[in-house]
């Protein structure tokens, strides 16, 4: 079996296509998804707008994606048009596994220009080819995937048409999605209406094959197998209700009334009865809720047609349900539904209606700055859909606004204490005023406030009453890095926990291709570095690393049973985050100091693009000289 060592280059701006040989230094230190497309992303210039032609957009697979046990993905890194940050988003489903099959030896597809008007890229046979697109114009993500019925197909909606900066990448109908950050704007951006791989997905050797059984195996066995077998992530809306961390309405409490109506068990009793292929996933262990046998993503009919094929997985119900005060299982799936064909990032959207919410109530917005025929309020499932349908569209001063996150809709109407976020980036499952440890993942998280680069906080709920201060620093910074180097390889991400250096190093001797186990492990920290380096080269600083004033007040008690209380005192945090710096050998401002950068292999980056820290800067915040 060939290592891939290839990328296909498009210009979309020229109309060409070439294919040129990845450096080997890049592949040994990064090797492929978020690390390689952090290093493409590098050799941009500072400061470029995301939605400009400039900006570059990867489409980027692992060297064993398809063949692993999981669900299988592809990543899509950009420069967020959202945050201005370093983005790294994923998506998983068919159009994952034939992208792999049909990039030949090829590692991604690395995008930059803009086309004249839409077009398609064809994958296939290692090559790609540039077609125009027009009669795709303005096709939801459902109806641009009917178009290609024997491919697999990434698009974006009318959202990312729109240039709504969380308008997601949209494959396999709408069942799934590269969702947070806008990567669906940069593409939209430059007239890419579709990515479309026509090869089936890679043939598995037999070596891999038995490597495959036998972690699929460990898996399974595993506390986050055991996890997911019970509901898949619907299990997340349980346990952040049964702790505390439940974003219930806006971000006023803790814990919904509702939240029994929104879990595993109405999934299930929905799911029930739905015929499904034998391990239609490599490896099985992800719960198969397409027709197709992917697991599902948030649709389950709305009044455009989409079928109802899926139940929607744990941030929908959160985001759309909870956070908006629904605890109707059908009218969460619809607005689900809505979301995924539109193209739009479940987690912003909820968060920007609910925003709207409470402006509304706190008299910033009225009925004249949106087209809902009545004052916006929860558990409005009506007006809900009725807002994210002016988002995506951007037809009224409102939607148009929130079609630039909540952070710009704050700036124009005001209400920035209402709805939290991260670098701009709307907080997404948890809240942190239950979870200090989680309130440092959000705070450090390379894309913004998401939840998928640590979750520390299911394991807070037991053991961080016992945790020190430098235990909790650690947590996040090691989950940090786990995550990171898993997505190098471009795996499903619940595999962080089983899926170490050693066990990915049989896999690549597997393949031919020897790795040491302890390179294998730096992975993750240089990836994650580096990503560093990028956004403090964007202008990032220590001040982006911070708590949103939303989380400094205590939320309040409440008939939900929530006790209330827990905002984020600033002091503690600061002290967190210094002890989160020490331990990446970081210095105060947050900088990577020389000697981490000479540790990781990062020393050879541009020098006049590169900001780094002095050792002598690390933080001390024992007092005793030890950095």
């Amino acid at each position: 079996m060939t290592v891939p060592d290839r990328v296909l280059r498009v210009d979309l701006s020229a109309g060409s296509v070439r294919s040129e040989r990845v450096p080997d230094a890049w592949r040994e230190r990064y090797v492929g998804g978020k690390g390689l497309g952090a290093r493409y992303l590098y050799e941009m210039p500072a400061g470029v707008d995301p939605t400009s032609p400039a900006n570059r957009l990867a489409f980027l697979v692992g060297p064993l994606t398809g063949h692993l046990p999981g669900e299988p993905r592809y990543a899509a890194v950009t420069k967020s048009p959202l945050t201005g940050a370093f983005l790294d988003s994923y998506g998983g489903g068919s159009f994952a596994s034939r992208l792999a099959g049909s990039l030949g030896d090829a590692l991604g597809v690395v995008i930059e220009g803009a086309a004249d008007g839409p077009v398609a890229l064809s994958v296939g046979d290692g090559e790609a080819t540039i077609a125009f697109a027009s009669d795709l114009r303005g096709l939801d993500a459902a109806e641009t995937d009917a178009r290609f019925p024997e491919a697999a197909v990434a698009c974006v909606g009318p959202a990312g048409e729109a240039g709504v900066r969380y308008a997601t990448v949209a494959s396999d109908g709408g069942d799934h999605h590269a969702g947070r950050g806008g990567a669906g704007a940069v593409m939209g951006s430059k007239n890419l209406k579709a990515v479309v791989a026509r090869d089936p997905p890679p043939e598995t050797p037999p070596a891999l094959r038995e490597l495959r059984d036998r972690d699929a195996e460990r898996f399974a066995d595993s506390d986050a197998g055991r996890w997911l077998a019970a509901g898949d992530t619907l299990e997340t809306v349980s346990f952040a209700d049964e702790t505390g961390v439940l974003p219930t309405r806006g971000w006023q409490a803790r814990r919904f009334a509702g939240a029994d109506d929104l879990g595993v068990e109405p999934a299930t009793e929905r799911d029930a009865g739905r015929e499904r292929p034998d391990d239609p996933v490599p490896g099985g262990f992800r719960v198969p809720t397409g027709d197709d046998g992917a697991t599902g993503g948030s649709h389950e009919g709305d009044e455009t047609g989409a079928p109802d094929e899926t139940v929607p997985r744990g941030g929908t119900p959160i985001a759309l349900g909870a956070g908006l005060g629904i605890g109707d299982f059908d009218a969460v799936a619809a607005l689900g539904g809505r979301c995924d064909r539109l193209g739009i990032d479940v987690i912003s959207a909820g968060n920007a209606v609910a925003w709207a919410v409470r402006a509304s109530e706190a008299g910033l917005i009225d009925r004249s700055d949106h087209g809902v025929d009545r004052e916006l309020s929860f558990g409005d499932e009506a007006a809900a859909r009725a807002l994210i349908g002016e988002i995506a569209s951007r037809s009224t001063p409102l939607g148009d606004a929130l079609a630039d996150g909540v952070e710009a809709a704050a700036d124009r109407f005001g209400g920035g204490d209402l709805v939290p976020t991260v670098k701009g980036m709307e907080l997404g499952s948890y809240d942190p005023r239950g979870a200090e440890t989680m309130a440092l993942a959000f705070a450090t998280s390379d894309r913004g406030g998401c939840h998928r680069r640590a979750r520390p906080v299911e394991a807070e709920a037991v053991a961080a009453p016992r945790w020190s201060p430098a235990e909790r620093a650690a947590a996040v910074a090691d989950e940090q890095d786990r995550r990171a180097a898993v997505w190098c390889l471009v795996a499903d991400d619940f595999l962080a926990d089983v899926f170490g250096p050693a066990t990915a190093a049989e896999w690549f001797a597997a393949l031919g291709d020897e790795r040491d186990p302890e390179d294998l492990r730096l992975l993750g920290e240089r990836t994650w570095t580096l990503a560093r380096l990028f956004n403090l080269r964007e202008g990032f600083t220590r001040a982006d690393d911070r708590l949103p004033e939303a989380l400094r007040r205590d939320t309040e008690s409440g008939a939900d049973g929530d006790r209330g209380g827990d905002g984020i005192d600033p002091a503690s945090f600061e002290a967190l985050l210094d002890r989160y710096y020490a331990y990446r050998d970081w210095d105060r401002e947050g900088r990577p100091t020389t000697r981490l950068l000479d540790r990781l292999g990062l020393s050879d980056l541009p020098d006049d693009a590169t900001p780094v820290g002095s050792a002598a800067g690390v933080p001390d915040p024992d007092g005793d000289g030890d950095r």
